[in-house]
């Protein structure tokens, strides 16, 4: 259509008479692009649009050696190891489905994996019966190891914790921030938003202010009290020791200090149990 002035979907739509409704939404524009993509079609009697614009794929071929090792893996959750010639380890990692896993690996074409698929000479697996404790071991493994292509563990999986301090007027306040190297904190968190989405639920389930949790700024009384969402500790109208009571429940409730926890999850044959003390 080379007469026309604009290649736009919404200029085109107009221009050829095509109804399209919910602009700019996912459902309308992909039942215009579809209407277009038909009247094209019909127009293009010579088949050009699929000539040059289908691109032939090759079939994903796995070379002999790594088929082998594909057939000797098994599908089901657990750590997986890959070992080159000389028996070294090269590469682990973790997965839901071991097979499923390890048949991508040898089947990409990114760099990294080519150049794993080129030195793999053996593989070993150990069954853990959930993800937990295969993220778990996974991570002990790569400190442990250092194997070449797996990247060292720098990144903390919880960045932000969850910090109380007593204000000036004796009411328990709450701050979230970067963890660093103050580990006094009650819980922690994956991410600065995290950590402010779960001050926001105890604001809402302990009307609680949102100006002593930290999640606003100002010199006079937060939001919630001007709708009676907050029974007035940023005014100091509520009692001190109320609010610092329902503070220091959260607290509790939340603060592994002292306590041990056991999480059972499904397990290689059973059961499995991780202890957090």
């Amino acid at each position: 259509m080379p007469e026309e002035d604009s290649y736009s979907l919404g200029k085109l739509t107009r221009s050829l008479g095509i109804p399209i409704t919910d602009r700019h939404r996912a459902t309308g524009d992909a039942l215009a692009t579809v209407k277009l993509l038909k009247m094209l079609m019909a127009k293009d009697t010579d088949k050009t649009i699929i000539s040059t614009s289908l691109k032939s794929e090759t079939r994903k071929k796995v070379e002999p050696n790594l088929k082998k090792l594909i057939e000797k893996s098994v599908s089901t959750t657990g750590v997986y190891y890959f070992y080159n010639q000389d028996n070294e380890l090269i590469y682990l990692g973790k997965s839901k489905n071991i097979k499923k896993r390890i048949t991508q690996l040898f089947t990409s074409s990114q760099p990294k994996q080519k150049k794993i698929q080129k030195l793999v000479a053996d593989i070993s697996f150990e069954k853990t019966g959930n993800e937990l404790i295969a993220l778990l071991k996974e991570n002990v493994e790569i400190k442990k190891n250092k194997p070449k292509f797996n990247k060292a563990l720098r990144k903390k999986n919880f960045s932000h914790g969850l910090y109380s301090f007593i204000d000036d007027n004796g009411y328990i306040n709450f701050n979230v921030k970067n963890i660093g190297k103050d580990m006094g904190y009650i819980t922690s968190f994956s991410s600065l938003k995290s950590g402010k989405n779960f001050l926001e639920k105890m604001v809402s389930e302990h009307q609680l202010c949102k100006k002593l949790v930290g999640l606003e700024k100002t010199d006079s009384n937060c939001e919630n009290y001007s709708i009676e969402k907050c029974l007035g500790a940023c005014t100091r109208k509520e009692d001190k020791e109320s609010y610092n009571n329902r503070v220091q429940e959260i607290i509790d409730q939340n603060s592994f200090v002292n306590k041990n926890i056991i999480i059972v999850d499904n397990g290689r044959e059973v059961q499995s149990a991780v202890l957090l003390w």
